[in-house]
């Protein structure tokens, strides 16, 4: 392939991640998804290397990417089969995230799959919205290891036990994932049927190869060294509290390595993860500072290499519970990382954001008919300032890349009202470039609900560079009482939760007046 015939066989791929996600959005019952837009897409060769995918979900992505070939490698796979999974040990990042994955047959050859993971409100967890306080892995809802939900296109009555829906029918967005991937197979049996096997599997290598020369040029621009940051998550909840998460990246003359196993053995709380987070938040950092056309592929990571230390934070181990490592400590692996990298580039990297999704999980269980509702949502905040700009406002950032959920969407939806939802003014750090603002966010409970939060950056602020100010640090109020960042409990009709999200750091000495 030529440049522009490599260039559209790059884009190809990227449409047919789109048009699954448009499918799924479409199709999906729960605001989580059809507004939130938490759900991601992607496309991998037959042995599970990252092909394409499309701008969704940083953490959803990285994760599938790493941990996508010891997937696909367990089983022999069938035309129209369709495995679903969530086990955080086996390729998931936390329960909530359920991923669908389809193989890609053509004349009964395996080409590649298709595959899509989207976040749950409700993933049968005894507390609403499916991020509890939670010490066991098992506390978090129903753990679906690698199982077949279509066996040859024939749907698998055991698989919806294990799920706990009705014989012979998936619930709505489960059944919306299935959709996008069938349309996913369809379109790239279309694109490799149109320019043939050999064409597309020579297109795989090639993209892959020029990915990797990008990498090589960027680690070809650094200075060699080693280099090494720190910062601390705020605490667990169980009383652990200041939990390091500790870095050495070295920079070496063909490779990074990025050496995790300094950070805090596995804590008592939700905050652990899976490596597949850790890999997830590496590839986020580094695809930052690449061109915007690199194609997104595997082998624009071959040259990062991670190291953590097994039953750590960072490389939990079965029953570790991981509900809040997949969305608060991954956002702080941000942080850390580009605190190691701003000693390399200080005048590329930004200042910390808000370093937290400010989780909310809200539901309420009927005691007699057991009906419930379940939502979750995060709620945005400040961006970290730059060299050469203020940061965003009431923005999402890094490993999240959901949208707000509108307030006609939540109040239609839940018993719950929003009475004030407005800029955080002065919330972002000061500097030469300011810290962009957080978000005051109240909200009002029409009926008795339990409420959980887990949320980040309430007792460290995020960080300002190169003499910028920190941010402000975000605080959680009920009736206007003071919360602690992650606690779970029981809200009466008429009380009002309060989120002060934090702003982002500042960079540089502020100009003199």
């Amino acid at each position: 392939m030529n440049a522009v015939e490599l260039k559209l066989f790059a884009s190809r791929i990227a449409a047919i991640c789109d048009e699954m996600g448009v499918v799924l959005r479409r199709a999906a019952f729960s605001p989580n998804i059809k507004d939130r837009l938490d759900f991601s897409c992607a496309l991998f060769g037959r042995d599970g290397q990252l092909i394409g995918q499309a701008a969704h979900i940083p953490v959803h992505l990285g994760s599938m990417a790493f941990a996508m070939g010891g997937l696909v490698r367990r089983r022999a796979w069938h035309p129209a089969d369709m495995l679903v999974v969530n086990d955080p040990f086996l390729g998931g990042t936390h329960l909530p995230d359920v991923t669908v994955i389809a193989p890609v047959f053509i004349h009964n050859t395996l080409i590649g799959f298709v595959a899509n993971r989207a976040h749950h409100a409700n993933i049968g967890c005894e507390t609403p919205g499916s991020m509890p306080m939670s010490q066991q892995l098992e506390e978090e809802g129903i753990v679906i290891p690698p199982t077949l939900l279509f066996s040859s296109g024939q749907l698998q009555q055991s698989c919806l036990a294990l799920l706990q829906m009705p014989a012979g029918r998936l619930d709505g967005d489960l059944a919306a994932q299935v959709g996008a991937n069938q349309l996913g197979v369809q379109r790239l049996c279309e694109l490799v049927n149109g320019i043939g096997r050999a064409s597309f599997n020579a297109g795989m290598q090639e993209l892959d190869a020029y990915a990797d020369r990008i990498m090589e040029k960027l680690i070809d621009a650094l200075s060699p060294g080693v280099y090494s940051f720190e910062d601390f998550l705020d605490g667990d909840g169980f009383g652990n509290s200041a939990i390091p998460l500790s870095l050495i990246l070295t920079v070496e003359a063909q490779s990074v390595d990025l050496n995790f196993a300094g950070s805090s053995d596995m804590v008592q709380g939700n905050l652990n993860c899976p490596e597949s987070v850790v890999a997830a938040a590496v590839y986020y950092c580094f695809r930052c500072l690449l061109p915007d056309e690199s194609p997104s592929c595997s082998g624009l990571f071959r040259r990062l290499k991670i190291k953590t230390k097994s039953r750590s934070i960072l490389n939990a181990e079965r029953p570790a519970a991981v509900a809040a490592g997949n969305v608060e400590t991954s956002m702080r692996l941000v942080d850390l990382i580009f605190g190691a990298l701003a000693q390399i580039l200080p005048e590329q990297i930004p200042a910390a954001s808000q370093g937290t999704m400010n989780n909310i999980a809200l539901g309420r269980i009927d005691p007699v008919s057991g009906a419930r509702w379940d939502y979750y949502e995060t709620v945005a905040g400040g961006l970290g300032a730059g060299p050469h700009a203020d940061g965003l406002s009431c923005a999402q950032s890094h490993m999240t890349n959901t949208l707000n959920t509108p307030v006609e969407v939540l109040e239609m939806s839940y018993p719950l009202r929003v009475i004030r939802y407005a800029e955080r003014q002065g919330s972002g750090g000061a500097g030469k470039s300011r810290g962009g603002n957080g978000v005051i966010k109240q909200y009002e409970f029409l009926e008795s609900a339990q409420l959980t939060l887990l949320t980040e950056r309430r007792r460290f602020a995020p960080w300002g560079l190169s003499g910028g100010q920190d941010g402000a640090k975000g605080e959680n109020l009920l009736n206007g009482q003071s919360l602690p960042g992650k606690c779970s409990l029981t809200v009466n009709a008429g009380d009002r939760l309060e989120i002060r999200t934090p702003g982002g750091g500042g960079w540089g000495l502020s100009e003199p007046r």
